[in-house]
């Protein structure tokens, strides 16, 4: 038998922070005898002693504040290890990863963190960023419990469950001083390929990275988001496709122009995708969520 228990690491805790076994028993809801006794029954099931007699005071030895020290953390664990049973048992997650592909507006993410929060779930939201083949292996390797944003690939694996999203229009976009930016005629693979790419960096670790929308021999700045590829094009430091969605104010702006183009680029279904036989009330819900509250913000896809 373990002679450290969860309950002696707390009376040790209590002692502590009260100062004295008795304020220690009365936070305790114990009484004072009760307290002695448990401190007692740890030296001698230890070895050690625990505490020093310093006049009337009962003085904490470094071997029982390094058990006080330590032992909270146990405690915090055995709290958050008893709430995620009770979680468990109302059907809630302690906790649920969602990975963002980074096409999806932010604004929406935020939407739906605003909207979770209110239900006081309990359940605690872990985000993380993912671009392309990133996203799919986030939920594989079980880095994500969700991913939010994926683009479809033309075979899934088995294990997923997949719902559509949202369709994305890409179009290329260029800032007005460009030398693309008013071409006397619709613009080519062969126009487009000698003036550098912006691309966004796929996050994948293990998988084979994608790459999209990209020329051969064309020239490439690699950045880590949307956001800052948008921002580089509008400053005129390359060229590429962009979500139409997430352009429209630069658009009207005028900060980014669209060029005719001879060929234009066939739209991009993102989706949700998770585990099979994963069906907490947490992921459930942002999967509704997510379908219902961006039906209507792009052509809903075929699910």
């Amino acid at each position: 038998m373990r002679a450290l228990t969860l309950e002696a690491l707390e009376v040790l805790s209590a002692i502590e922070r009260a100062g004295s076994f008795a304020a220690a028993a009365e936070q305790l809801h114990k009484v004072p005898s009760a307290v002695t006794y448990a401190v007692q029954k740890l030296e001698q099931e230890l070895g050690v002693q625990l505490f020093n007699k310093e006049g009337r005071r009962a003085v904490m030895t470094p071997a029982a504040r390094l058990l006080v020290a330590q032992g909270r953390g146990l405690l915090e664990a055995a709290d958050r290890l008893a709430e995620a049973a009770r979680q468990a048992e109302r059907g809630w997650e302690s906790q649920l990863r969602i990975a963002i592909d980074s096409l999806i507006d932010f604004d929406v993410v935020a939407d739906a963190l605003a909207a979770f929060t209110g239900l006081e779930s309990g359940t605690e939201v872990r985000l993380s960023e993912e671009v392309l083949s990133g996203a799919w292996e986030a939920v594989l390797e079980g880095r994500a419990d969700l991913v939010v944003g994926a683009p479809r690939l033309p075979d899934v694996p088995a294990e997923l469950e997949v719902r559509s999203l949202m369709v994305v229009e890409f179009v290329f976009a260029v800032a007005p001083f460009h030398p693309l930016a008013q071409p006397s005629r619709p613009l080519s693979p062969d126009d487009i390929a000698p003036f550098r790419a912006i691309v966004v960096r796929d996050t994948a670790r293990h998988r084979a990275v994608m790459t999209r929308r990209v020329f051969p021999s064309q020239p490439i700045l690699a950045v880590s988001s949307i956001a800052q590829k948008i921002e580089l094009q509008r400053r005129g430091l390359g060229v590429g496709y962009l979500p139409r969605h997430c352009i429209e104010r630069e658009l009207a702006r005028g900060e980014l122009v669209m060029p005719p183009m001879l060929k234009t680029d066939a739209p991009s279904e993102l989706v949700l995708a998770w585990k099979k036989g994963q069906n907490g009330r947490a992921l459930r819900w942002f999967v509704d969520w997510f379908r219902t509250a961006m039906s209507g913000s792009l052509p809903a896809a075929k699910a």
